[in-house]
């Protein structure tokens, strides 16, 4: 527990950048930037070296005598590069006026080529700032997933599917590979150990509207939402768990819905073996966005006043308030303008 109440580390900021990585934009890898800068140098100093070649009459050499090409390669190597030892010269018009309309220019792009590197690694830089202060300046009522292994990425589809969008959608995981890979997918993520409070405030957990807590292990899983609940009390918390004695403790430590992902695989698992078409269906109603989908909306002006049964899609619940009621119930007989119900619709 004292892991747990740790806060951020002496000389930490919650909004430190360390650990936060944006969504991935599409740009050609490095070896291939580097590769192409290194061939448009080499193309420059071929092109001066050929250049002096031809006008080696217009050069003087004080070591004597006339300028080979190897001459002209070091000239225009010296040249190109600034250094400027001045053993070479051009001395006649035509060598001097090719020095200030075409050598000059070229030493100017070979300069530009060089450091080009270094300046695109400080404009992404500045740019990527500018990035992390706009996201953190707008991002709220967002959804953190916290463990990004099957039942997080699971999760995240889900939430995509329901119309989601992906800069609402913040991964936090321990693995940095984990969260490249979503980076890639489009969406943000935060490298760090989620039962730490510095590492949930870089994910904007106190503003966020809805948690999901999918981590390897189940104590993990209880520190975590005992963190995400001390930061944020009025998120919806869903957890999973691995086994169900630990259930009753994810609820304890402030989850709002506790999944049990071995006994709900099992019973999924019997319910297939007993009726393999019920089965079927049982996994198409899980799986959004194929055949038919379990959603919740709002009553429509249509709809209120009248029996679930005659609404176009097929009731299954009626949510009143912060109670979920049967369909069968004699409450849910009459639906109010303020339910919200449970409904199986096409995925269409």
């Amino acid at each position: 527990m004292s892991k747990l109440l740790r806060g951020p580390a002496p000389g930490t900021e919650p909004w430190a950048d360390a650990g936060i990585v944006l969504p991935a934009r599409r740009s050609a890898p490095a070896v291939r930037q580097v590769g192409s800068r290194l061939l448009l140098a080499l193309a420059v100093l071929v092109a001066t070296t050929v250049i002096v070649y031809l006008d080696r009459d217009g050069y003087n050499d004080n070591a004597g005598g006339g300028l080979d090409f190897l001459d002209s390669a070091y000239y225009a190597t010296v040249t190109l590069s600034t250094t400027g030892y001045g053993d070479i010269t051009p001395y006649s018009s035509g060598a001097r006026l090719t020095n200030i309309l075409v050598i000059t220019p070229l030493r100017v792009l070979f300069l530009i080529i060089l450091v080009g590197t270094t300046l695109e690694v400080l404009t992404e830089r500045t740019r990527q700032q500018w990035r992390l202060n706009r996201w953190r300046s707008t991002v709220r009522e967002h959804t953190v997933v916290i463990g990004y292994g099957t039942k997080g990425r699971s999760a995240g589809d889900t939430l995509l599917g329901q119309g989601v969008k992906k800069d609402e959608i913040v991964v936090v995981d321990p693995q940095r590979k984990v969260i490249e890979h979503a980076s890639q997918h489009g969406l943000v993520g935060v490298v760090g150990d989620a039962t730490r409070t510095d590492t949930l405030l870089r994910a904007a957990l106190p503003t966020a509207a809805r948690v999901v807590v999918a981590p390897e292990r189940d104590d993990t899983a209880v520190l975590v939402t005992l963190t995400a609940r001390q930061l944020n009390k009025a998120a919806t918390v869903v957890a999973a768990v691995r086994e169900d004695e630990n259930a009753p403790l994810l609820r304890q430590s402030g989850a709002d819905v506790v999944v049990t992902s071995s006994s709900s695989a099992g019973r999924l698992l019997g319910l297939s073996m007993l009726s393999p078409h019920a089965g079927a269906v049982m996994e198409d109603l899980l799986t959004y966005g194929n055949g038919l989908d379990v959603v919740e909306r709002p009553v429509t002006r249509a709809e209120a006043g009248h029996s679930p049964r005659a609404c176009e899609d097929l009731v299954v619940a009626v949510v009143r308030g912060r109670r979920v009621i049967n369909y069968t119930e004699p409450e849910a007989a009459v639906l109010q303008l303020t339910d919200r119900v449970i409904v199986i619709k096409s995925a269409g």
